[in-house]
């Protein structure tokens, strides 16, 4: 019995995939020792509590929230290179980056640097757009 190989594009996805869980972290960060009264972490209603954050935990979570946005993109994109049998290493390399790219932009949202995240947020979707079509022959 053999088993499939994953790629390391596929573990990209799979980082990406967890993207999202890291941002939520960030914005909930140092705040499950405070009691919920006195403005910790609310698990009853997580979703009303990051609405309410400001500052850096509100950026965290609207990178959070663009971190899910931006999956289906790259899911959909390393899988149709896979299955055009697109050049295992240029589709490894471009997921790689493509993950870099978005660490750097979700560091660039929670700091407060527009204007650094709005351009590494459009370099991560060119790279993603080269995903796609690295396969096409």
């Amino acid at each position: 019995m053999t088993f499939a190989r994953f790629t390391l594009a596929y573990w990209c996805v799979l980082v990406a995939a967890l993207l999202p869980i890291v941002c939520a972290g960030i914005a909930k960060w140092g705040t499950f020792s405070t009691p919920r009264r006195d403005g910790g972490f609310d698990n009853h209603e997580p979703r009303n509590w990051l609405a309410r954050q400001k500052d850096w935990r509100a950026r965290a979570n609207a990178a959070q929230a663009n971190s899910f946005e931006g999956l289906p993109f790259f899911i959909g994109a390393v899988i149709i290179a896979h299955q055009l049998s697109a050049p295992q290493a240029r589709v490894d390399i471009l997921a790689f980056l493509y993950v870099f790219l978005r660490i750097i932009y979700i560091l660039m949202y929670v700091a407060g640097v527009p204007a650094i995240r709005s351009i590494v947020w459009t370099l991560a979707l060119l790279v993603n757009v080269l995903i796609l079509f690295v396969g096409y022959r």
